[in-house]
């Protein structure tokens, strides 16, 4: 099956705020937890690609290589960004980033494929 509609530069951006979920407190103060920003990031990358998939298709990670590089504070107002880089039939490849600002808070790639959906 292709999947036409689904092509390098691409792009997706969400705005949020870093909420007591969002966050681990052992650090001193509450700060954007690492497992949290890599899942702002998958969860943007889905959501990118999902309304342009087929009925009964979805997307699942396989791979994640991202660097936490800046602490993010309780309250503080990100953007969550991600554009597609490569389609390769059912692999795609994602440039992901997560920003304050323009401080960037984390960066990297995300890795997904395409599956059909099993009822």
């Amino acid at each position: 099956m292709a999947f036409d509609r689904i092509h390098p530069g691409l792009t997706a951006e969400r705005e949020l705020t870093v909420e007591e979920k969002h966050s681990v407190s052992h650090t001193g103060q509450p700060v954007l937890s690492t497992p949290m920003m890599i899942s702002m990031m998958e969860g943007l990358a889905m959501q990118l690609i999902h309304p342009l998939l087929p009925p009964g298709f979805t997307t699942v990670g396989y791979e994640v290589n991202v660097k936490h590089k800046a602490p993010a504070l309780l309250a503080a107002r990100i953007k969550v960004l991600c554009r597609l880089l490569e389609a390769d039939g059912r692999k795609l490849l994602f440039e992901v980033r997560v920003i304050q600002a323009e401080k960037i808070i984390g960066e990297g790639f995300h890795r997904r494929t395409i599956i059909p959906v099993t009822p």
